[in-house]
């Protein structure tokens, strides 16, 4: 390779670039900032925050994650000299791989606190990439994690209640719920780096932030209450089955034995709390060191029950269980299983004997059951040939207190009433099937666990599927297998005996287990400590995690910590829920608490695979194939269905838990793009409405004003009429369309920015009027070509405006550009030609904000029917609060020869038909003559507009002569003002028959009289005005004033707007009448339909 494309190493650019370079010295001089002799410009890697990101550093990079180290990269040769400009921002290609090359996703859990904790004020370590496989870090944590205290404490319980066929059914259903989310969330998995956070991270980055905010605090609930059924479960271990003595309350009756249980548990279980929450406090370090203690005794408790099922075969071992007639005794105050017993050919009375009778002599009155059957003593373990399997197959549900029976003859007492002061094991809760789904769900949770460690894996994307997968599938294997085991070796009397009372207080599945009861009891303790502690401390990271993202604003204080990250507020917040799980005190009430929260993350699991799937978003490629959007799906249902299945109560709160957060992040929570499929259901829901809208044009009856607000900037580019934004709000109340657009002069690649901050300032004006909709700012040549592409182009397929709003141009008649008027005509012809309506407001400004104002009226001047808008706007108007208390009254405008009676009753029958309440009006005007007032003012229009077109003005000459025109404007109209107060009124406001002929015998005199009369009384300047203009100045003066007359005092004016004039030459002049047409009203709203009917009388 020759010289010249020689490309230098960053780290010697000193030494080949530029020679021999003192030490210290930079590739620039830092004093000059002017480059070295003969360097080349080195070009750095943009630190620059991708736009779309979050503000999480991992995420606001396109691709991984960069570091501060790449300010340091610098770039120097010639041969890539074309793509120099675009590196500012581009990286080259292999400086990108060596990126992803270094990349390392750092432990989730606790390496960087442990780090932290082990050398603080030293200098850090440096961090090992991750070298944990398939088996370590994924098939071990989940099978600690699934397996647990339910299989130890209520395992037996629950095959005995419900049989082994439905328990077979109730394992089936958790398993395979379990087993289908586990196949969507490796989908999830594998579709890119899971950073921290594990399966919150997945679901809120699928599924968006409102449903991750939800779902994630239900993963939190459901992960703490966790933490709270594993301590009930020690407690219950240590103070049922290893130290009983150690109760602080005891029961004085066999009655109150349930509540002194769940007063221990609260005391103990408080107690332990604090001490676990002391623990992870002080360091995390202590509890995954003892973690794989933890899992060997999960490991050994379940090999010791297959070993003493294979030991049943050979040699059952012996755990007696005494019944009274069918029932079974609680063999804890006697010895042996006999009424009497001959000790030296003397007959003497058992213990047992005194538990029944009023004393220990023979002929002591006994109790009616315990008479009139027989003791019988039956082996609790009969082994795995003993046929007992059969006797197990079905379920025996019952109220709580009922005694546990066995299925032999007996004879019954007629007196029942003293059976529960009697030492009879009794059901302490009522069984029923879909109470077992719920207690036994807990025990396959844990499938998160691969997730979780992510970080910590060797490969990821490969582990995490085939390590959940094979955890689910042996752990089924196992509960499977034990439901059945344990039917077909422990009789079904013994299976329904919860705290094993029958079996002197052993662990029954301890019973069952070799080579000692003790193995499982001690193994059980530490697996439910191990599992407590873990919870303890995903519990306060999970809810860190999403503190931290900043999606649930009242949570940021729990992403705050100790120095080294540890989440102490968190683990404060975690204890306190956690006591309250342990104040309910029973396990069996705890656990469809938690069952309802994990099935709901499970439930979002499902549906985000499923909805990524259905999308086919180009993001979505998972490694894992074997997945499929049925199945998904079919999960989802499965979730949904156990839900309502173990408590539809906690269903229902859980549910509305998470739609209470929903709409809270929804409406207070910070805006965060992470390209979830809620967004892309979105998209794909909006695109296949559009084309539905475009198959047909809206019917009457589902048309509404869709606006596009056209709105002017001032040079600071803000809005200049915010009141028009609000007039739009109280017009749509939220619904339909609504674009607002502005106009922006030059060119795009000059004004981009400031297009950037025009449409920030518009978004923020919105918000600030609560206005709902899109913004849309064009750059463009000159205002009117912009306004132009917004009427033409604003909108999507069948989402497109229908009306056009917009403010009146106040100050035209002094305005320095005719330009500016001119705009303003051609937006009214282009609308017209659109087929647009068209809504002007005039002195917008003075329009109500937010305030609702007092009783008062909208005045419609309906003169010609131009579809029906002028009817329907105060209608919309009185859907929102501040025109609520506002009446309508509709005027329209009688000629001659109408009937105005009969126009006012046809008028209020049109407005029953329509549903309108609305006061009616009919003025009549009738064919005056046209006063001198008109030629005047018309002259001066003409003269002013002559004027400005042919004489070249200076800027202050020119205003000088639009005051001028303006003030001799002025003194004419007070002049006329005072002549009509001193004539007779020529409107007539109710017109009768013998009016009616004088005023048609009037007109009929002769035309030429008329001219003759009109010429003498013109002045010579008169002669040569256009006529036209002077008829269409007439009738707007007229029109004026009676509309002054009649609502001067409305709160809101609505006019028909005159068309704008088919010629180039008369623009100025329509400008004039409009204003002359608005003199003297305060707010008004021009109105021009556009050419289609918006109303019906049709249901």
């Amino acid at each position: 390779m020759s010289e010249r494309f020689l490309v230098v190493p960053v780290a010697h650019a000193g030494e080949s670039a530029f020679g021999d370079a003192p030490d210290g010295d930079s590739v620039f001089d830092a004093g000059a900032g002017e480059e070295r002799r003969g360097s080349v410009p080195i070009l750095r890697y943009s630190r620059e925050p991708n736009k779309y990101g979050d503000g999480n550093p991992r995420e606001s990079r396109p691709f991984i994650n960069n570091t501060d180290d790449d300010k340091g990269t610098l770039y120097d040769g010639k041969n890539m000299a074309l793509f120099e400009e675009e590196m500012d921002s581009n990286p080259m290609v292999s400086s990108l791989l060596s990126k992803l090359a270094n990349y390392t996703n750092l432990m989730q859990g606790v390496r960087e606190h442990e780090e932290a904790d082990e050398d603080e004020g030293a200098k850090k370590q440096t961090v090992k990439s991750p070298q944990m496989g398939t088996f370590i870090g994924v098939y071990l944590p989940c099978l600690q994690n699934i397996l647990g205290v339910i299989l130890f404490l209520r395992m037996t319980w629950i095959v005995g209640t419900a049989g082994i066929l439905e328990s077979f059914i109730i394992v089936s259903m958790c398993c395979s719920c379990t087993m289908l989310t586990a196949i969507s969330m490796s989908a999830i998995a594998t579709n890119g780096v899971v950073p921290a956070g594990g399966s919150y991270y997945m679901i809120s980055r699928s599924l968006g932030p409102e449903f991750g905010g939800a779902v994630g605090l239900c993963f939190y609930l459901g992960t703490t209450f966790a933490g709270a059924m594993y301590i009930l479960g020690t407690i219950e271990i240590l103070l049922t089955y290893m130290v009983p003595s150690a109760a602080i309350f005891k029961a004085e009756e066999k009655a109150q034995e349930a509540d002194a249980l769940l007063n221990n548990m609260r005391v103990y279980g408080t107690c332990c709390l604090t001490l676990m929450s002391l623990v992870v406090f002080v360091g995390v370090k202590y509890v995954n060191k003892l973690a794989l203690v933890f899992l060997a005794c999960v490991v050994l408790s379940i090999l010791a029950i297959y070993a003493g099922v294979i030991k049943t075969i050979f040699e059952p071992p012996v755990f007696p269980v005494c019944l009274l007639g069918n029932r079974t005794l609680q063999n804890h105050g006697f010895d042996k299983c006999m009424k009497t017993e001959i000790i030296d050919n003397v007959t003497v009375t058992t213990k047992l004997w005194s538990l029944f009778c009023k004393g220990p002599e023979l002929n002591a009155s006994c109790n009616e059951y315990f008479s009139l059957n027989n003791v019988t003593e039956i082996q609790g373990i009969p082994g795995l040939t003993s046929g007992v399997i059969s006797e197990n197959m079905w379920g025996s549900y019952g109220p709580a207190g009922m005694l546990v029976e066995k299925a032999v003859p007996s004879v019954p007492a007629s007196d029942a009433s003293q059976d529960k002061h009697l030492p009879y094991v009794l059901n302490d809760i009522t069984a029923f099937f879909t109470l077992l789904v719920g207690i036994y769900f807990p025990s396959v949770t844990g499938i998160m666990a691969g997730s979780n460690r992510s970080g910590d894996l060797r490969d990821a994307q490969r582990s995490i599927p085939i390590g959940t997968i094979l955890a689910i599938a042996t752990t089924t294997i196992i509960y499977l297998s034990c439901v059945v085991l344990f039917g077909a070796c422990i009789e079904g009397v013994l299976l329904r005996d919860k705290f094993g009372d029958s079996v002197k207080g052993n662990l029954v599945i301890g019973t069952l287990s070799w080579p000692s009861p003790w193995v499982i009891v001690i193994g059980s303790f530490f697996s439910c400590c191990g599992a407590g502690l873990q919870s303890l401390t995903g519990a306060p990271r999970l809810l860190q995690a999403i503190a931290r993202d900043g999606i649930v604003p009242f949570l940021e204080v729990f992403g705050h910590g100790k120095a080294n990250g540890e989440p102490t507020w968190a683990l404060l917040l975690t204890a306190v829920i956690c006591e309250s799980g342990i104040l309910i005190a029973s396990l069996d009430a705890v656990a469809p608490i938690l069952s309802m929260f994990f099935l709901m993350c499970y439930l979002f699991v499902n549906l985000a695979c499923a909805l990524q799937t259905l999308l086919r978003t180009p993001n979505w490629r998972p490694r894992f194939k074997y997945y499929h959007w049925a199945l998904s799906f079919l999960g989802m249902s499965l979730c949904l269905a156990l839900m309502f299945i173990s408590s539809w109560y906690y269903a229902l709160v859980a549910m509305l838990i998470a739609g209470c957060i929903y709409k809270y992040i929804e409406y207070r929570g910070a805006e965060k793009e992470w390209g979830d499929g809620i967004r892309g259901l979105s998209l794909n829901a909006a695109r296949y409405a559009l084309i539905r809208l475009e198959e047909a044009p809206p019917h009457t009856k589902n048309w509404r004003p869709q606006l596009l607000v056209l709105l002017n900037l001032d040079s600071e580019l803000s809005v200049k009429h915010p009141r028009l934004l609000s007039f739009t709000t109280q017009l749509k109340a939220g619904k339909g369309l609504t674009i607002v657009g502005s106009v922006l002069e030059g060119t795009f690649l000059s004004r981009d920015a400031d297009a950037k901050r025009a449409e920030q300032s518009i978004k923020s004006a919105m918000a600030a009027e609560k206005t709902k909709g899109f913004c849309h700012v064009v750059v463009s040549s000159n205002l009117r070509d912009g306004f132009s592409h917004l009427i033409q182009s604003a909108g999507l397929g069948g989402m497109k405006h229908n009306s056009v709003l917009m403010a009146w141009p106040a100050n035209w008649r002094q305005s320095n550009d005719p330009q500016s008027w001119r705009n303003f005509i051609e937006t009214v012809q282009e609308t017209t030609a659109a087929h647009q309506a068209l809504l002007v407001a005039k002195n917008v400004d003075s329009f109500p904000h937010q305030e609702r104002l007092g009783e008062g009226t909208i005045d419609v001047w309906w003169i010609v029917h131009d579809g029906g808008l002028l009817m329907l706007l105060p209608f919309l108007l009185q859907q929102h609060k501040v025109w609520r208390k506002c009446k309508m009254r509709i005027f329209t405008v009688a000629q001659l020869d109408d009937n105005s009676i009969q126009m006012k009753k046809d008028l209020q029958m049109f407005l029953y038909h329509l549903r309108l309440n609305a006061e009616v009006e009919v003025v009549e005007m009738h064919d005056s003559d046209i006063s001198a007032f008109t030629y005047e003012k018309t002259l001066v229009m003409e003269q002013r507009s002559q004027m400005l077109k042919q004489m070249q003005l200076s800027r202050t000459e020119r205003e000088r002569e639009a005051q001028l025109i303006y003030d001799r404007n002025t003194a004419s109209h007070a002049a006329l003002n005072d002549k009509t107060d001193a004539t007779p009124e020529r409107v007539h406001m109710t017109w009768t028959k013998d009016k009616f002929c004088t005023e048609r015998n009037r007109n009929r005199e002769p035309s030429a009289n008329m001219a003759v009369r009109d010429l003498f009384s013109m002045k010579p300047e008169w002669e040569s005005l256009n006529q036209s203009n002077v008829r269409c100045m007439h009738t707007a003066i007229k029109l004026n004033e009676v509309v002054v007359n009649k609502s001067q005092g409305a709160h809101l004016v609505l006019l028909n707007m005159p068309g704008p004039p088919k010629n180039r030459g008369g623009d100025e002049n329509y400008m004039e009448f409009l204003e002359v047409l608005m003199e003297g009203l305060n707010r008004v709203l021009l109105v021009r339909g556009g050419g289609r009917e918006v109303i019906t009388i049709y249901s």
